[in-house]
């Protein structure tokens, strides 16, 4: 999981991918690549729609049918990368980059299966205890060094090293013994079985011979990454833009695209504008430009535009630290007092359904008998007034002890959705006595200060999810340290045994029964409050060829992706439509 900038999807950092604000599907935030190239426009097995203009080419004929290399594809992002290391980052903008530079030991097919990555193959141990990995041959780092068994050993005790701040040490820390066979054999022994084991090596390796001995946490390698995958680094110019470029050696074959270049736009009207121009080639559309800006014969005839439920959902986050939040009935009682259909249909227009907890209604951990706080402000002020906050000196603002119930809620600069979020809940909590500012911050500031200092009242987020329903670093209490993703400090101690619980358990019923019950106590302790899982609505210029529509989404083979040749030089209109 992970936290996103943009909100299509929200993440554990703190979902859709900041980049385009497109859905960005990873475990971790910057931890697994689990699809060949960037997972930010994933459409899941259920509801996956492809609408709007352009060829579908991927049935094109001629010389439009014969994949060639060339041409740059451009996306966007409204906040900046941090570090582009997956082992330490912790926010989607590094983790969209470093899902090109590096790659993992696994990763997920177009059919949502593992398949190898730098491992071809593997064996597991009748009891699951025990994976061997037998590594690609041949494989190099972007700078010839060949990429051995040490390297993945390398990265493993980066993960487990206490003075590494990475948020995904906790997958590792079951590991028993990890140890290299030979050059191409890497073995890991866990000491009891671990259900997610396989996908938590999905994680990006780093280069033994570049890091070792160094800080992690501040190398200048963080921002000159050397990895594996399609696409080597170039350039950062900080705020401006991030440029890759085709690695001609790559082991699985040199992508057809030459040049990803990864803008910087703060905001999202003016990616929109850039979009228009062929500045930028995709992006998550808002709702209202989905329904109604796009819906013109420019964009029918040169874009393609898609719609399906994002992996991940939306939320006000509460510091469970501060008393004005640490007694559930408060919690709950401010969940009755948030209209979230309101929020849905002015915010989502529609495109988007309530969320219950912290899986989506088309994921099969999904609960759907969990309990629901339906629109009902009457309710809200009773069950506050049982809490003990009363309006005592009639000037409107509930108190308890004279302490008024004000508190601030802190979103992230760009996110127009979030800030309009904010918007309706200060207005609903108003009705019911309790005063809301609402505070905007730049993204990185926001991470920075905010959520990683745990200096905040409430915010507004969003988390992706990926396909197993592991979430221990999220809401096990023993996850919030620093840079850990537990930041609302949350802590239930069965809650705490069904995470350790699920990681055990590898039957698939028995796992869903324990998820679900995860689900239903989530849902009754509202540590968050979970507001929506928006609709992902990604745009792609159309001049882009090969892609193709499958259960992991589009970007599974971005690889493989091409521009006709006539196309690679198109240049942008004169006047905007």
């Amino acid at each position: 999981m992970q936290y996103s900038l943009n909100g299509e999807t929200a993440g554990r950092l703190p979902v859709a991918s900041e980049r385009t604000g497109l859905l960005f599907w990873r475990r971790n935030v910057g931890c697994v690549r689990f699809l060949t190239g960037c997972l930010f426009l994933l459409l899941t097995l259920f509801g996956c729609t492809s609408q709007g203009g352009g060829p579908v080419n991927t049935d094109a004929e001629g010389e439009d049918a014969r994949p060639v290399t060339g041409g740059t594809i451009v996306v966007a992002s409204i906040g900046d990368a941090k570090r582009l290391n997956p082992v330490v980052a912790n926010d989607s903008a590094s983790g969209d980059i470093n899902s090109q530079v590096f790659n993992g030991l696994i990763k997920y097919d177009k059919d949502l299966l593992f398949e190898g990555d730098l491992a071809e193959s593997w064996d597991v141990s009748d009891d699951g205890r025990i994976i061997t990995f037998h590594l690609r041959p041949n494989v190099h780092w972007h700078d010839g060094v060949p990429f051995t068994a040490e390297d993945v050993l390398f990265t493993y005790r980066k993960l487990i090293d206490p003075n590494v701040a990475t948020p995904y040490g906790a997958d590792y820390e079951r590991v028993a013994k990890a140890e290299v066979l030979d050059p191409l054999t890497f073995r890991v022994t866990y000491k009891e079985p671990f259900a997610p084991a396989l996908e938590s090596w999905g994680m990006g390796i780093l280069p033994k011979h570049l890091l070792e001995g160094k800080d992690l946490n501040a190398d200048p390698f963080n921002r000159h990454p050397v990895g594996t995958g399609p696409f080597k680094f170039k350039e950062w110019l900080t705020g401006q833009k991030i440029v890759l470029v085709a690695n001609d050696d790559y082991f699985k074959g040199r992508p057809n695209i030459d040049e990803y270049i990864y803008r910087i736009i703060p905001d999202p009207a003016t990616i929109f504008l850039e979009l228009k121009s062929r500045g930028v080639d995709s992006m998550g559309l808002t709702p209202l430009q989905y329904q109604r800006q796009t819906e013109t014969p420019f964009f029918r005839e040169n874009f393609r535009k898609f719609r399906y439920p994002a992996n991940g959902y939306t939320y006000l986050g509460y510091n469970l630290k501060d008393p004005k939040f640490s007694d559930k009935t408060v919690r709950q009682a401010l969940a009755y007092a948030i209209n979230k259909e309101d929020i849905i249909k002015g915010v989502r227009l529609g495109l988007g359904s309530a969320a219950t907890g912290p899986y989506p209604p088309h994921y099969w951990a999904y609960n759907p008998e969990v309990r629901e706080y339906p629109y009902d402000p009457v309710k809200a002020e009773s069950m506050l007034a049982d809490a003990g906050w009363v309006d005592s000196d009639n000037d409107g603002i509930l108190d308890r002890e004279g302490v008024p119930f004000q508190f601030t809620i802190i979103t992230n600069q760009g996110n127009d959705e979030r800030k309009r979020a904010a918007e309706i809940i200060q207005q609903n909590l108003k009705e019911v006595g309790i005063a809301v500012k609402i505070k905007i911050v730049e993204w990185q500031a926001f991470i920075n200060q905010f959520v990683d200092k745990r200096k905040f009242e409430t915010i507004i987020l969003g988390w992706s999810i990926g396909i197993d329903p592991d979430n221990y670093i999220m809401w096990h209490s023993s996850q919030t340290g620093p840079n850990e993703y537990n930041f609302v400090s949350y802590s239930n101690p069965e809650v705490d045994r069904l995470l350790v619980l699920g990681r055990k358990t590898f039957d698939r019923e028995k796992r869903q029964e324990i998820y679900r019950k995860i689900h239903a106590i989530l849902a009754e302790d509202q540590p968050y409050c979970f507001l929506y899982v928006p609709d992902a609505l990604p745009i792609v210029n159309a001049k882009f060829h090969g892609i193709r529509q499958e259960k992991a989404g589009i970007w599974y083979n971005f690889e493989d992706w091409w521009v006709p040749k006539r196309l690679q030089r198109l240049s942008a209109p004169q006047v905007l439509p």
